[in-house]
């Protein structure tokens, strides 16, 4: 009869008890006479409570924070103003530079991050930095000729099996932005996942780490990892966690963006697009992190194209 958890629910009707009332499927009564129940709205007020979102309901503190005046104001898809995670036919995705472009200012985008493959993932087409370089520059040129969209120049940079990228500083520093991933190796002992994911993000040209967890709904578990340290490293480089909004992975999870933002975290939500039709995929991405608590000012593809560069600036 209301959209939350069941534990969400049985919370709600032990404070009504206490109040004196009954909340059932026909709505909140006081002895035989209902008082209210025509929306989920009315039902928070009548129990003294601000409206809380759906996606929070599940009894993990939501009711208290609504007590205290606590409750996020959670990001919505429309607050999203760019992709900073997608693939073209450079690599292993089905469309041209121009299509992703096109597709993604169609959606009223103030900019896309176009970032293929790097060398290692040769299976994919991963691009060396003659390959890179020459991309950039059709960048250039494709910019040149766009109305209100400005494409990034970026990679999906693989994290080796040490924590070191498979590109040198000289590549990295011609991008707007580095993102880095790990894509193999993914059984090593959560200390040396830890220690190689760290030695990534220290490296001082990295902004992104995209799905954190690596891992494969169904298919592949998340990596061994002591996420405290990450968090914290995360946060002292001023470094961003990938929530990733493909359906096959949805990393990170809702449970993983409360802790980190917790933390003072910042993340970015992207598509991790191979295909025109998955620049839609981003609202899966908002829905985890609105499951995550999170606010608009923690997503910093939110801001304006100038202030995202200054967000994702490293300390």
């Amino acid at each position: 009869y209301f959209t939350g958890s069941k534990a969400h629910n049985i919370a709600l009707r032990t404070l009504a008890q206490k109040a004196k009332l009954k909340i059932n499927e026909y709505g909140v009564f006081r002895g035989p006479r209902r008082i209210c129940g025509e929306t989920e709205a009315e039902v928070y007020k009548t129990l003294k409570l601000p409206y809380i979102e759906p996606e929070l309901r599940e009894n993990e503190g939501e009711i208290v924070a609504a007590r205290e005046g606590r409750l996020p104001r959670l990001i919505e898809q429309k607050d999203i103003r760019g992709d900073l995670h997608c693939h073209t036919q450079e690599s292993d995705g089905m469309n041209g530079l121009e299509e992703m472009a096109l597709a993604a200012q169609d959606l009223g985008y103030e900019y896309l991050a176009i970032t293929d493959h790097t060398k290692s993932l040769a299976l994919v087409g991963g691009l060396d930095k003659r390959r890179l370089f020459k991309q950039f520059d059709e960048i250039d040129k494709l910019n040149a000729r766009l109305k209100t969209l400005k494409l990034l120049k970026s990679a999906e940079v693989d994290v080796l099996a040490d924590g070191t990228l498979d590109l040198r500083d000289e590549v990295l520093e011609r991008m707007d932005l580095v993102v880095c991933a790990v894509h193999s190796h993914f059984n090593l002992s959560r200390e040396k996942q830890t220690e190689r994911i760290l030695r990534a993000i220290a490296n001082p040209y990295v902004n992104i780490l995209a799905h954190p967890f690596g891992r494969l709904i169904g298919e592949r578990d998340p990596l061994e990892l002591n996420f405290e340290k990450i968090i914290g490293a995360v946060k002292d480089a001023n470094c961003i966690l990938e929530i990733n909004a493909q359906p096959a992975r949805l990393d990170l999870s809702d449970h993983f963006c409360r802790v980190a933002g917790h933390a003072g975290v910042q993340f970015a939500i992207s598509t991790d697009s191979h295909h025109t039709s998955q620049l839609f995929y981003m609202k899966y991405g908002v829905d985890v992190a609105r499951r995550g608590w999170l606010g608009k000012n923690q997503v910093v593809n939110t801001r304006s194209l100038k202030d995202l560069m200054k967000a994702i600036q490293r300390k």
